[in-house]
């Protein structure tokens, strides 16, 4: 009789629920044999199930499944960690970029100002020169610099094999305007 519940309760259940539910099939087997074992004098109290004991291959089976639905969990809270990891890297990289921003457009903001200031205090200073002028001599002196700067460690010379001889005559040209320069001082000290 107790098999024959069993056969007949099982089916109507899923594998993984006929674990999770042994209650509910000790209480069939309950309910099915009160009945018929009481017309034999017999009066059954409980029935209880111990442990449910599928064939070894679907044992095997249920494992892989719970190993697959496991690996997949892991892998989706995987990918959402990899999702958050980038997400808070691009956020704080954006955030690097907008104060980097941020902080050039105060520094020029600071040079701007700046600039303006000498601009204004020496068109007080100097009678007759305008904002122009004064800017006009800013940009000469940058452009000074920037040559400076350039040439400090390099020469920089056309590849041209013409242009070396201007260079040539260029460079006797200034020798002798520079020795008649020197001549010319020389000779006005001694009188």
């Amino acid at each position: 009789y107790v098999f024959d519940v069993v056969r007949s309760t099982l089916p109507r259940m899923e594998l993984d629920d006929a674990f999770a539910n042994k209650d509910q099939i000790a209480a069939a087997i309950f309910e099915q044999l009160q009945d018929v074992m009481r017309d034999y004098g017999y009066e059954i109290l409980a029935s209880l199930l111990v442990d449910i004991s599928p064939d070894a291959k679907v044992k095997v089976s249920m494992n892989e499944i719970n190993a697959s639905k496991r690996l997949k969990a892991a892998a989706e809270h995987k990918a959402e960690a990899d999702k958050i990891r980038q997400v808070k890297a691009a956020e704080a990289d954006a955030e690097a970029k907008y104060l980097s921003g941020v902080g050039v457009a105060r520094q020029r903001k600071a040079i701007a100002e700046g600039l303006q200031n000498s601009v204004f205090d020496f068109s007080q200073e100097i009678h007759g020169s305008s904002p122009k002028d004064v800017m006009d001599i800013l940009l000469l002196t940058q452009y000074f610099d920037t040559l400076n700067n350039v040439g400090a460690d390099s020469m920089i010379l056309e590849h041209d094999p013409q242009f070396v001889g201007v260079l040539q005559r260029q460079l006797r040209t200034s020798a002798a305007a520079n020795s008649s320069a020197t001549a010319a001082e020389n000779k006005n000290s001694f009188f």
